[in-house]
């Protein structure tokens, strides 16, 4: 119902009301029939859900799998030993516990910060005035609110003095709006009239700034204007962040790699067995079983069981390091978004600014009177002890003016208390107080220039000096104030006049002539002093800033131009010029523009999924109701923890505990950090795990056993993943921040990465199968050994020999592989930063590895054994040929390939 096209007792008599509002019994009645009023909660997940939901990453999916196979190949060997089932399962609990434990500290810490909004509001029942629970308001309350309240739910204004609203939230505008009791007058023509022209109504999730008022509950919950909004956000669909689909790809390729060899292994060997024996069934099936099991072996070296837990371990670990840079993210995935972000869509006030109104500039000759007169005519209070003002914007800046030039305004007071006042009026833009100072009466007026030098026959000079007012000396002051506007400042004048008694009559219309103009001040809500840089930062960077606000056009223009996000005016479009392109023509010319002025809920989702259908991975911040739609379309929705409200907090993918445009900046490093490192792991492990493929495949080609199963998963588990965690703590290169975003669908492989997976994996495997040829064939049987291994023969020993040789080429050749990994371009010998993780992981896994040789339960649980210590330096010597040969390969694609 249009209610603000309607008389406030047509209102009350439509809602079942009256001026003393509803009886407990009947609040209590509609409450009960009605339900509470707040929106209504997203369904959350129960952890079953989330567990299986989990379970279905691809990876996940492929090492299940992997158990599977390893499960069935011991039951129909008719073997007890399930190591292989056990350490696959336990890969994957961990991994999927990691995760929930990640989410559920995201949500917790989302659930602190909407704790941060107002929860009581004072309400008429049974005729007196009581403090109710926001929650428990019903239709046909009528509430009463005063400067600094949070508009509890959409109201009809019943009596309002001096009532304003900040309506940012839902508008993005964030100037104040001045509320009336009127009726609104529809235009000739006019259908209906905009939300913020709608002046006799309050609406949920804005905030009253200034005067009081008294007004009756049209709706709530969800039937607010900001309850519709977010049913409206359970259109947007979730969509996969780049990492999702990259690990989808890489699992699709493993898949096919793993499917290949298998089924080319088992093609081979039944081939084989058939060529040898002919068609004899037993000998066939034998054949066949040791066939598909070599198969299961190579498809355990082909997976990497540790990548997602080790992925997921460095995702949590940015998460972590993100949180005390002030930015929370409620899902891991979206750190790996904020490092391939191209556009970043932001709201203007609060985030680019301070979201406080200062005053910049002066034109007066006599500062010290000016701010005297712009704090004493004014409503805003500034406590003893406190640095800053309370009340509506534009006056606390005009309060917090005077208490900087050491003028706190409780001080002034005491020696000019108000006597009298004529209040401010929006059609005459002006406000007068009356004060005695002494045995004299001093009158201060502030309001619009344009409107105030009319009402001014003299002013004060430079010199102190009183002077007529003439026409010219008015067109200087309006041109002066005319390049403030230009600033995008908003101006206000001053002037006194003083009198031998009180006036008799404190009529606007009397008192408000013959004054002494003293001059005007120029404010502005001013930037961030550390998002310039930010901005620069993130130019060098490859992204792109967008200004997105509900501001005016030239306010917008100004801010952008001392930010550096625009040139000139013409990259800048209003919200009416949109209405009229439509979503083709708007995809046409987005890029052209770089601030959007003016701008209505529905453009800000219209420009994220333009400039998302250029293929641009964007990002959207937002504080307001009106940001939650288009902030739930972006690929990064970004949150503001102080000022955002809690719909837009909770479709938010990040979150900034500061409100702060540098805090995104910073965030993007992190994330491009975090990728990088990823990146760095998932190479490093997919190499060792070709090296152990090839390895594999070649041995069993040539009719021996190199590296069991045992030992492939002894390498994947803990040489693959202690120092894979320890890549992704490694800080970040030099070059980060100057670097261009990465395509979304870039694949891993690209920029050479395939390529040198492939031939560090081939290389890897050249020395493992050295080592092992070296440990069986070149080095004698001693004594000890002899007497080792009883009963066995000097053949059988050798092969233990090889085997724990080529086990220790396999752990050391990945090791050192880590330690050239720290750059994936640069050679690690320039490196200017340091990763005591990687050093202290080398040592770690190295000792883990040798107790695997030298500790007997160990090496009889392996199959391996203590080698001498020639053997271990020639096993050792062959893994560190792996540094120069790697770091050779660096240098040539430095010098001769492409830059990424």
């Amino acid at each position: 119902m249009s209610y603000y096209l309607r008389s406030h007792e047509e209102v009350l008599d439509e809602v079942g009301s009256c001026d003393t509002g509803l009886s407990s019994a009947e609040a209590e009645r509609r409450l009960e029939e009605n339900g509470k009023n707040k929106l209504k909660e997203a369904e959350k997940k129960s952890i079953i859900r989330k567990f299986f939901e989990a379970l279905c990453d691809p990876m996940i999916i492929m090492l299940l799998a992997a158990a599977g196979i390893s499960a069935v190949t011991t039951l129909i060997k008719g073997e007890k030993d399930f190591a292989d089932l056990i350490i696959i399962l336990a890969v994957v609990l961990i991994n999927t516990i990691l995760s929930l434990v990640q989410e559920s500290k995201a949500e917790q810490a989302i659930d602190a910060l909407n704790e941060m909004t107002a929860a009581t509001s004072r309400v008429m029942r049974d005729g007196e005035a009581v403090t109710v629970k926001s929650e428990d308001l019903v239709v046909g309350d009528v509430i009463i609110l005063e400067a600094g309240n949070a508009v509890p739910a959409d109201c009809r204004i019943l009596e309002g003095h001096s009532l304003k609203a900040e309506e940012a939230a839902l508008t993005g505008e964030s100037v104040p709006v001045n509320k009336l009791v009127d009726v609104i007058m529809l235009k000739e023509g006019q259908k209906d009239v905009s939300l913020g022209d709608r002046k006799n109504m309050l609406y949920s999730g804005s905030t009253v700034v200034y005067g009081r008022g008294r007004a009756v509950v049209t709706a709530t919950g969800m039937d607010t204007e900001m309850g519709k909004i977010a049913d409206a956000l359970s259109e947007a669909v979730d969509e996969q962040t780049p990492l999702q689909k990259k690990m989808a790809d890489l699992s699709k390729v493993l898949t096919k790699l793993v499917l290949g060899i298998c089924a080319i292994v088992f093609i081979v060997g039944v081939i084989s067995s058939i060529a040898s024996n002919g068609f004899n069934k037993d000998v066939l099936f034998n054949n066949a079983l040791d066939t598909f099991i070599m198969a299961v072996a190579l498809a355990v070296a082909a997976i990497p069981e540790g990548l997602p837990a080790v992925v997921t371990i460095i995702l949590s670990i940015g998460v972590t390091a993100m949180s005390k840079r002030q930015a929370l993210i409620r899902k891991l995935t979206a750190v790996e978004t904020l490092g391939c972000t191209q556009i970043i869509c932001s709201d203007k006030t609060g985030t680019l600014t301070q979201n406080k109104m200062t005053v910049v500039d002066k034109s007066t000759g006599d500062e010290k009177l000016l701010a005297k007169a712009m704090a004493l005519c004014s409503d805003a209070e500034i406590k003893p002890g406190e640095t800053e003002s309370v009340g509506e914007p534009t006056e606390c800046a005009l309060v917090n003016y005077a208490y900087s030039l050491g003028m706190p305004k409780y001080e002034l007071e005491q020696v000019a208390p108000r006597i009298g006042e004529a209040p401010f009026d929006s059609n005459r833009k002006m406000m007068s107080t009356i004060h005695r100072e002494g045995d004299k009466i001093v009158q201060y007026t502030k309001g619009a220039c344009e409107m105030l030098l009319y009402r001014c026959d003299t002013y004060l000079t430079d010199s102190g000096n009183i002077y007529p007012m003439t026409d010219e000396i008015r067109e200087s002051i309006i041109e002066n104030n005319k390049a403030f506007a230009d600033r995008a400042l908003r101006v206000l004048g001053a002037a006194y006049k003083n009198y031998d008694e009180m006036p008799t009559e404190t009529d606007p219309d009397a008192i408000e002539q013959g004054l002494t103009f003293i001059g005007a001040v120029g404010m502005i809500d001013p930037c961030r002093p550390e998002v310039l840089e930010a901005i620069k930062q993130c130019k060098s960077a490859g992204i792109r800033p967008i200004m997105i606000t509900g501001d005016h056009i030239d306010t917008a223009v100004a801010i952008a131009k001392e930010l550096g996000i625009l040139e000139d005016a013409s990259q800048a479009i209003t919200g009416m010029e949109i209405n009229d392109l439509t979503d083709d023509e708007l995809f046409n010319c987005v890029e052209r523009y770089s601030v959007y002025a003016r701008v209505q809920p529905e453009h800000k989702t219209r420009i994220v999924k333009a400039w998302k259908a250029h293929g641009m991975v964007t990002a959207m911040t937002g504080d307001g109701v009106n940001d939650a739609p288009s902030i739930k379309s972006s690929d990064i929705g970004i949150g503001m923890g102080i000022t955002g409200t809690d719909v837009t907090k909770g479709v938010a993918d990040m979150v900034l505990s500061d409100d702060n445009f540098a805090t995104i900046v910073n965030a993007v490093e992190e994330g491009r950090r975090i990728y990088d490192n990823v990146r760095k792991v998932i190479e490093f492990q997919l190499s060792t795990n070709m090296a152990e493929v090839i390895t594999i495949f070649t041995a069993q080609i040539c009719g021996f056993t190199i590296l069991s199963p045992a030992h492939l998963l002894w390498v994947n588990m803990v040489t693959d993943s202690t120092p894979g965690l320890a890549l992704g703590m490694e800080p970040a290169e030099g070059d980060l921040m100057k670097r261009k975003p990465r395509p979304a669908n870039e694949s891993i492989f690209s920029n050479g990465a395939g390529v040198d997976i492939a031939v560090k994996g081939l290389f890897m495997a050249v020395l493992i199968l050295i080592s092992y040829f070296i440990g069986n064939n070149l080095i004698g049987v001693t004594g000890h050994e002899l007497e080792l291994f009883k009963g066995m023969d000097i053949k059988e020993i050798m092969h233990i020999n090889g085997m724990t040789m080529a086990f220790l080429t396999t752990n050391f050749t990945q090791m050192f592989q880590a330690i050239c990994m720290r750059s994936r371009r640069n050679s690690i010998f320039t490196l200017k930063t340091k990763n005591h993780w990687l050093l202290g992981s080398f040592i770690l896994t190295a000792l883990l590895t040798l107790s695997v040789i030298y500790i007997p339960f160990l090496s009889n649980l392996f199959g391996l054994a203590p080698i001498s210590f020639g053997e271990l330096s020639i096993a050792f010597g062959l893994a560190a040929a792996v540094v120069p040969v790697f770091e050779g390969i660096k240098f040539l694609r430095r010098k001769f390939g492409k830059d990424e």
